[in-house]
């Protein structure tokens, strides 16, 4: 179906996206997957290979401001396929140019960049085409995709990097992200030709973003995001690094679940965690399912660190226990802030909710890697204190979403305290 001619419908407009996003994400992390080795191959640091983690992040936090909020002056087509091509690109490079620490800083970044043009840009291709009772389930079933390939992402990367060696894994992720703009261009009509985008009125400067900031209700859900994604990239940043300390100091290693394998297993177990939080958010109402996940993050973060440390079997239980509940309100908090949004800017307000979790997604890996350098190295005291820190921000972070009261979705249950306007 091409753009020209094509009208699909919303239904096949959300598979559209969704299966770009797959072949978009399937690369995001091979570096994290790869992490131990690259390393040893270019004796980084931890707090090195943090940077290296959170430079994608960071990028993202920095150009997601422009990149999504023009969306609501543009066909969010045209900044998707812009982000594509970033990513496409970034992965070719990062196969023929990098060689160290800055190469792949440098490198890392530019695909957060095409990251940034992407996620909320491909969301935002949803929620201006669905009923606001579809909403929910339409960001879900978003999160759910990207959720599978990223999960699929560490397994790839160490199949491919064990086949024919790392430059070629990165090669792989290049040509799925051509294939995915490749999608977009020639299946999505561009706008004109579907249904219309809310664009911004006149009436506003698109880059004002001070009426979203006092949207208390949508920047409550962007508070919490920014500490569930500091503590879900810490998780992906430093998971395989975390579980192949542990089989080296405290043995049990399995052929079977190897580092990698088990973070592929996490992601799936936690996309799968977040549809099924999203329809308790609709039954039990939003504000208390995110409470009791953040609450269940904290306890697990806390313990992890310590307990896990010690045996590779109890290690891998934890991960995955902390992971399913880390990604229980992933889709909750962003169906959140993009329902409770003024349409007219929805993209200004996805570019708000998405800069606070990704400057948390930029910290997360970052602030690992300098507490393990910190505490002396990878240990049982350097794990115990760099994932313990997360626990301490989830909390205050419950404490600040609690008090800011953010209000429900049409079709959520109704739940005591949430009428914040």
């Amino acid at each position: 179906m091409r753009a020209s001619t094509g009208h699909p419908s919303p239904q096949v407009l959300v598979v559209l996206v969704c299966t770009a996003q797959v072949f978009v994400q399937i690369g995001a992390f091979f570096w994290p997957a790869l992490l131990p080795d690259m390393m040893v191959r270019w004796s980084l640091s931890n707090t090195e290979a943090g940077w290296v983690t959170a430079a994608f992040y960071g990028a993202y936090m920095l150009s997601v401001p422009l990149l999504v909020t023009l969306t609501d002056r543009i066909d969010p087509r045209r900044v998707y396929l812009f982000g594509v091509a970033c990513t496409a690109l970034a992965h070719a490079l990062f196969t023929y140019v990098a060689d160290g620490f800055w190469s792949a800083l440098l490198l890392r970044a530019l695909a957060g960049i095409g990251w940034a043009g992407t996620y909320m840009t491909g969301l935002k291709l949803l929620a201006d085409r669905v009923q606001p009772r579809q909403m929910s389930r339409a960001v879900t079933g978003h999160v759910a995709s990207i959720g599978v390939s990223g999960a699929a992402s560490y397994t790839v990367a160490a199949l491919l990097d064990g086949l024919a060696g790392w430059r070629v894994a990165f090669v792989a992720a290049a040509a799925c992200a051509a294939l995915a703009w490749t999608i977009v261009a020639l299946c999505v009509p561009r706008a004109g030709t579907a249904a219309q985008p809310v664009a911004a009125t006149a009436s506003h400067r698109l880059f004002d973003f001070r009426p979203v900031l006092a949207n208390r209700s949508a920047m409550a859900y962007g508070v919490a995001y920014c500490v569930h994604t500091l503590e879900m990239n810490a998780l992906r940043g430093w998971g395989v690094a975390f579980l192949g300390y542990v089989a080296a100091t405290a043995g049990g290693g399995s052929a079977v679940l190897s580092p990698p394998v088990v973070l592929t297993l996490l992601s799936l177990l936690g996309t799968l965690a977040s549809v099924i939080g999203n329809e308790a958010s609709i039954r039990m109402g939003r504000r208390r399912l995110i409470t009791l996940a953040m609450l269940g993050s904290a306890v697990l973060a806390s313990l992890i660190g310590y307990l896990g440390s010690g045996s590779y079997a109890l290690a891998t239980g934890l991960l995955l226990l902390w992971g399913m509940i880390t990604w229980l309100d992933s889709s909750s908090l962003t169906a959140g802030a993009a329902g409770t949004a003024d349409p007219a800017r929805r993209g200004a307000t996805l570019a708000v909710h998405s800069s606070l979790g990704y400057g948390g997604g930029f910290l997360g890996p970052l602030l690992v890697g300098l507490l393990l350098d910190a505490a002396g190295g990878m240990s049982t005291l350097g794990w115990s204190v760099a994932f313990g820190a997360i626990g301490v921000l989830m909390i205050a972070a419950l404490v600040a979403f609690r008090l800011m009261r953010p209000r429900e979705l049409d079709g959520d249950a109704a739940s005591p305290g949430t009428d914040a306007r």
